[in-house]
């Protein structure tokens, strides 16, 4: 997996620090607020720990609202920092949950299909994988259309706490592999522990990396 220097783990560290803030929430297109900074999004099935995330990377117990209820998050919902950079961070509806009525799921891909189509301050999205589960038929239609619209994407695995060495390391090899049949993705993933903090520091100098090299 990807290897960062000292001064990267710092340039991250930096990124995250200082206050952050609700800024909109969006459940049309019509709805999106104005593009400004970069923006960094997140995706995955309902559940996978989007908002637990966004919440360790930026140091707050509930910027991001966290619920155990699946399907919660029904609208784009974007954060954004002090910093003069202007970086916005943006947690997706979740998809996959069987429960939800089919209008609504309907309109929630329609809304994801949209945002990634159409949003040229989008620098990536990181797409969510429960280590526990890995990748999952659901997840096949978000990488889908994150394929053909050519938007730079990465995995994430998360809840890494939860399982154990061998069957993470096996988990990590089988999402590559799988991953290797997408050209837009990124060739690398991160594994994560929102409980632990285990992988936050590296996801924060990926996000760090990314946003240096497209200055």
């Amino acid at each position: 997996m990807n290897a960062f220097s000292t001064a990267e783990i710092e340039a991250g560290r930096k990124l995250f620090a200082g206050e952050w803030h609700f800024c909109s929430a969006a459940g049309s297109l019509a709805s999106l607020p104005p593009m400004g900074g970069p923006e960094i999004a997140f995706a995955g099935r309902s559940n996978v720990g989007k908002s637990t995330l966004i919440n360790a990377l930026t140091g707050r117990r509930a910027l991001a609202r966290t619920s155990h209820t699946p399907g919660r998050t029904q609208e784009l919902i974007f954060f954004g920092s002090a910093r003069r950079d202007g970086l916005v961070l943006v947690d997706m509806p979740g998809y996959g949950y069987a429960a939800a009525a089919k209008s609504k799921v309907t309109a929630w891909t329609r809304l994801i299909h949209d945002y990634l189509h159409g949003r040229a301050t989008l620098a990536r999205v990181y797409v969510l994988v429960d280590a526990r589960h890995g990748l999952k038929d659901a997840d096949d239609g978000i990488l889908h259309t994150l394929g053909t619209a050519a938007v730079s994407h990465q995995i994430v695995l998360t809840k890494c706490d939860q399982v154990d060495e061998a069957a993470l390391r096996k988990r990590i090899d089988a999402v590559l592999v799988a991953m290797r049949r997408r050209p837009a993705a990124f060739p690398d993933l991160i594994a994560t522990s929102a409980r632990t903090g285990a992988g936050i520091a590296e996801l924060r100098a990926a996000i760090a990396r990314l946003l240096h090299e497209r200055s």
